[in-house]
C-alpha cells in the first residue's frame, strides 16, 4: 500500500459520530466499537492493525507486533478496569516490536504508543469530540489549525526538538501525548493522561543484563521478519546495521517463513579514505543467501539533491524533520528496495544512543566511582586531547536541570558559548549540549525559543536522576521521532521503516546496564558486541573504526550550493519573520572548513519546505511577515 498511513481514536458516542464525519474523506479504513459507532478510523496497510474483542472489550494493536486477533482476543477477556494504567500494560505484557496499543471499554478508551517516540499520540477537539491520533496534522486538518511559529521557530534550533521542547506539538490546538504517558478519553470525552512507562534503573552489571540484550533484539528483529516475505536493510559496514542483517538472516533461516528473502543495500562513500566499504563487503560475504544492492556512486543521489520535488505538498510528514537532505535518497531507497519486493527497511538507528556512553555519564562516574572514573578520563584524554583545566570545571559544575535549562535559555543568541560546559576542546558533561539558534535567526525567532525553554525550566525534571542515563533516554527519543519521520516518508511509497533497536523491549534491557559498562576504553560497543557474537561472524566483530562522511558532505553541498540558495531565495520563514534569508544566502556562499558549519541547515531547510508543504495542504494563504509578541518570552 502506497500513501500516507494513519488513524484517529474516537469515543463511542454521537459526538464521536460527529467527528467521524468530518475524518472520514481521508479515511479508507474503519473499526467500530461494540455499539457500531466508529472507534479507529484511517488508512492502513493489511496487517497493521489487529483487533482482539471479548464482549463489550476491545483490544488493538497498531504497528509492528506478531500478535494474532484469537490471542488478542484472550487478552481483552482480562481488562478489567480502563481507567487503571496498569490493567491495560498488563494485557501488552509480553507483546514484542514496535506498536500502539489501544483498548476500549463501555465507551472510554486508553491509548499509548512506545517510549521511544517511534509511535506518537497527538489529541485535539474535533466536531465537539476529543479525539486521539498518530499524526498530528490529520487533527489540524480537520479542525482548520495553522501552524505554531514558536515551534517553528524551536525547529530551527534542532529537528527534532530536544528534550524538553520533544513534547510540543507544531499545530496550534493540536496536544502531544507525552511517550511515556497514556491518554484516557471517558465514555463523556474528557481525556487525561497517565504515566504508562518509567525508565529502568542502570542497576546491571553487564554480563548480568547480556541475555536480556540478546533475546530482546532477537525478538525485535524476529517481529520484523515474522509474517514472511522480502525483508531488506541497511548494511553500511558499521556495528548496528551489520547485526541487524546477520539477526533477519538467522531468523528467517530458523522459522523458514513462506516467501522469506534478506534485501541489503549499501551506498559507497565518495572518500576513499572510509572503510565502511571494506566492513560491508566482508559482512556480505557471510550472507551468502541474501541479495545485495550497492548502488553506482554515481546513481545514488548526493544529499540535498532534487530539492524542486519537495516543495510541493508531497511531503507527507506531521513535523518539520531534517529527512530532507535525505529526500532523493530515501526516493531512490525506496524505488530500489520496493522493486525487489521489500515490504520492510530495516535500519540501525539506536545502536548509538543505547550502546555507546555520553560524556555526561563522567558527571556521574566521578562521584559513584572516583577511581574507576579517574582511570578512564586519564586514558580517554590522553587519545581524545582533552584540555584538563575546561574538563574540571565541567565535572565540578553542581547545577540542577532546571538551572541549566535557565543558563541555555540566556545563552541562546550568543554567538560563542559561554558556558562552561561547550568549552572548545572539552566534552560537554551537562545535561545536555547548549544548542545555539543559526546565524540567520531572528532576533524574534530567538526570543521565541528563549521563551519556551525559560517556560520548560519553571516545571521541566530530567528523564533520570543521573546526567548519563538522562542523556542516554533523551538521545532515544530523538532517535524515535527521527524514525518516525522517516517512515511517514517511506511508507507514503509502499516501504515501511524499521528500527528494532529502538523497540521498547530493547531499549528496557539496555538502559537497564550501569552506564558506565555500556562502553568501555579501547573496546567499540561491547555490549552490542557480545549481545550479537555466535550470530555476527568473529572476524566481522573486530572493527573499532566508524565511517565518517565530511567529504560526501561538501561535495553535495557543492554540488547542490546553487539549488539551496534558491531555495531559500523565496523563504516562506524569512515571511513569517523567522530568519533573514540574506544570511542564509551568506552561510550557503562562504567557506566552511567542517560540516559543523553549517549543522543548523538540515533543520532550517527541513523546516522551510515542510511549512510551504504544511500551508499549501491546509489551504491556507502563505504568512505575511509577522513579529513574535514580547509576551512569548
Amino acid at each position: 500500500m502506497s500513501g500516507d498511513v494513519w488513524f484517529t481514536i474516537l469515543p463511542d458516542g454521537e459526538s464521536g459520530v460527529a467527528a467521524a464525519r468530518v475524518l472520514r474523506p481521508r479515511a479508507t479504513d474503519t473499526v467500530a466499537h461494540p455499539s457500531g459507532r466508529p472507534w479507529l478510523l484511517g488508512s492502513w496497510p493489511d496487517g497493521h492493525v489487529t483487533v482482539g474483542s471479548a464482549g463489550a472489550r476491545r483490544v488493538a494493536v497498531i504497528g509492528r507486533c506478531p500478535v494474532t486477533a484469537d490471542e488478542l482476543s484472550e487478552r481483552a477477556g482480562r481488562l478489567r478496569d480502563i481507567e487503571a494504567v496498569e490493567d491495560v500494560e498488563a494485557i501488552a505484557h509480553g507483546l514484542t516490536g514496535s506498536f500502539h496499543l489501544v483498548a476500549a471499554v463501555d465507551g472510554a478508551v486508553r491509548a499509548r504508543g512506545s517510549a521511544s517516540g517511534v509511535r506518537r499520540l497527538f489529541h485535539a477537539r474535533v466536531a465537539g469530540a476529543r479525539v486521539a491520533a498518530d499524526r498530528s496534522d490529520r487533527l489540524a486538518a480537520a479542525i482548520g489549525a495553522a501552524p505554531d511559529e514558536r515551534i517553528l521557530a524551536a525547529h530551527l534550533l534542532a529537528s527534532p526538538l530536544p528534550y524538553p521542547l520533544d513534547d510540543r506539538c507544531v499545530w496550534q490546538g493540536v496536544e502531544a501525548v507525552r511517550s511515556c504517558d497514556s491518554l484516557l478519553i471517558d465514555a463523556d470525552g474528557r481525556a487525561r493522561t497517565g504515566r504508562w512507562w518509567t525508565p529502568p534503573e542502570p542497576h546491571r552489571a553487564w554480563r548480568d543484563g547480556l541475555p536480556e540484550v540478546r533475546a530482546a533484539l532477537s525478538a525485535a528483529v524476529a517481529a520484523c521478519t515474522d509474517g514472511g516475505g522480502t525483508v531488506s536493510a541497511d548494511l553500511s559496514g558499521g556495528l548496528d546495521s551489520t547485526s541487524l542483517c546477520f539477526l533477519a538472516a538467522r531468523e528467517q533461516e530458523r522459522t523458514r517463513p513462506p516467501g522469506a528473502k534478506l534485501v541489503t543495500l549499501r551506498w559507497r562513500s565518495i572518500d576513499p579514505e572510509n572503510d565502511d566499504a571494506t566492513w560491508a563487503a566482508r559482512a556480505a560475504a557471510h550472507l551468502p543467501d541474501s541479495e545485495h544492492v550497492t548502488p553506482d556512486p554515481d546513481r545514488w543521489p548526493l544529499w540535498y539533491s532534487d530539492l524542486a520535488a519537495l516543495t510541493g505538498d508531497a511531503v507527507p510528514t506531521d513535523e518539520p524533520g531534517p529527512w530532507v537532505r535525505d529526500g532523493a535518497r530515501m526516493a531512490e531507497l525506496c524505488r530500489l528496495m520496493t522493486g525487489r519486493g521489500s515490504r520492510l527497511h530495516l535500519m540501525g538507528g539506536g545502536g548509538d544512543e543505547l550502546f555507546s556512553t555520553f560524556p555526561p555519564h563522567l558527571h556521574d562516574y566521578v562521584r559513584s566511582h572516583p577511581l574507576a572514573a579517574y582511570g578512564r578520563i586519564r586514558t580517554q584524554r590522553a587519545s581524545q586531547h582533552w584540555p584538563l583545566g575546561p574538563l574540571l570545571r565541567q565535572l565540578a559544575d553542581r547545577r540542577t536541570f532546571g538551572q541549566w535549562l535557565t543558563a541555555w535559555a540566556e545563552g541562546l543568541g550568543v554567538a560563542e558559548p559561554s558556558s562552561a560546559a561547550l568549552v572548545r576542546g572539552a566534552p560537554s558533561t551537562a545535561w545536555g549540549v547548549d544548542l545555539r539558534m543559526p546565524p540567520w535567526a531572528t532576533p524574534d525567532a530567538v526570543r521565541a525559543v528563549r521563551g519556551l525553554l525559560l517556560e520548560a525550566a519553571e516545571t521541566a525534571t530530567p528523564l533520570a536522576p543521573q546526567r548519563g542515563q538522562h542523556t542516554a533516554l533523551a538521545c532515544v527519543r530523538t532517535g524515535g521521532r527521527g524514525l518516525r519521520q522517516l517512515d511517514q516518508v517511506t511508507s507514503a511509497r509502499g516501504l515501511g521503516q524499521a528500527a528494532p533497536f529502538l523497540d521498547d523491549q530493547v531499549i528496557e534491557a539496555a538502559l537497564a546496564i550501569r552506564v558506565a559498562e555500556r562502553s568501555t576504553p579501547g573496546r567499540y560497543k561491547p555490549v552490542l558486541a557480545e549481545a550479537v557474537r555466535g550470530t555476527v561472524p568473529d572476524d566481522v566483530l573486530r572493527r573499532h573504526t566508524k565511517g565518517e562522511y565530511s567529504t560526501d558532505f561538501h561535495a553535495a553541498l557543492r554540488h547542490n550550493r546553487a539549488a539551496l540558495v534558491e531555495l531559500f531565495d523565496d523563504s516562506w520563514l524569512a515571511r513569517a519573520g523567522l530568519i533573514d534569508d540574506a544570511a542564509v544566502r551568506a552561510s550557503l556562499l562562504g567557506v566552511h572548513p567542517t560540516p559543523e558549519g553549517l549543522r543548523s541547515l538540515s533543520s532550517s531547510l527541513g523546516t522551510e519546505i515542510w511549512f510551504r508543504a504544511a500551508t499549501t495542504r491546509t489551504g491556507r494563504p502563505g504568512p505575511a511577515p509577522t513579529t513574535i509578541p514580547e509576551g512569548a518570552n
